[in-house]
């Protein structure tokens, strides 16, 4: 029997699973593989949903998803670690315990809110729970506008709005804040990253597209890219750069507007020569 091979880096998400494949673990799985990443997974919440909407939530009970997290850290050396869709206030809280005994793991704290459909995805003080259990414990908060309003309670309607907000959800814990610009009208996007350092700003041309994961695949990329390594400006750096390429490749599978990201065709892997 052949002996085994080097296992490749391992990232872990935290999220909510799609059934219209777009968005959430699903979307996760896909970047982790184009990076050569295995990825692990903790569901936090069932959702029935397609191109059109969201049917159905089902939040699962806080006990299965603390038991997932901890069964898949005491077996796999993860390197990073990306939450995405909490759902409730009580599994914030119950992921921020279970991730306050893991401080050296790279955590990305995608604050999910609101799908793109429009269909609320939170329930209760969702956002002031990520804000007490989270902030604090993540290397990186990557909030789009909206999700950055909810959690300071704040309008953001210019650049100069964003570099406030960024500095405002620093205070308030995050070690650094990607915030990203894309309800901002205008031919570009731009994008805020925060540390302890200077601002940077990532511009880009806009895709005129309705893009169904992008903040899922965003958030999961740079986990990605920092259990490759990266330091966490060139893992966002090169995260935003793979998001356009699969949002340019992006295709409708379903009957809705929204369109897929192509994570796979935007970075694939070398192909494995088999005897």
């Amino acid at each position: 029997m052949p002996a085994a091979q080097t296992a490749p880096p391992i990232a872990l998400t935290i999220a909510g699973s799609d059934s219209g494949g777009g968005a959430g673990i699903q979307a996760d799985l896909r970047t982790f593989a184009a990076f050569g990443v295995h990825g692990l997974s903790a569901i936090t919440a069932v959702t029935a949903q397609n191109t059109r909407g969201v049917d159905a939530i089902e939040v699962l009970p806080t006990a299965i998803v603390r038991a997932q997290i901890e069964c898949v850290l005491e077996d796999f050396p993860v390197a990073a670690i990306k939450t995405g869709m909490l759902g409730t206030a009580s599994l914030a809280r119950t992921v921020g315990n279970a991730l306050a005994t893991r401080p050296g793991i790279v955590l990305i704290v995608d604050p999910v809110l609101v799908a793109t459909t429009g269909a609320a995805l939170s329930r209760g003080r969702l956002a002031a729970a990520v804000c007490r259990h989270l902030l604090a414990r993540a290397d990186l908060l990557t909030p789009n506008l909206p999700e950055a309003e909810e959690l300071l309670g704040e309008r953001i309607r210019s650049r100069a709005d964003m570099l406030e907000a960024a500095r405002a959800l620093r205070a308030r814990g995050a070690p650094a804040v990607l915030l990203k610009g894309g309800h901002l009208a205008g031919p570009q996007v731009h994008d805020l990253l925060l540390g302890s350092g200077e601002a940077r700003w990532f511009t880009h041309p806009r895709i005129d597209v309705e893009g169904h994961g992008t903040g899922c695949t965003l958030a999961a990329a740079i986990a990605a890219g920092m259990a490759r390594g990266s330091g966490l400006e060139a893992a966002t750096e090169a995260a935003i750069d793979f998001v356009a390429r699969a949002l340019a490749l992006a295709y409708r599978p379903g009957k809705g507007d929204v369109v897929v990201l192509d994570q796979l065709g935007a970075r694939p892997l070398p192909q494995v020569r088999r005897p």
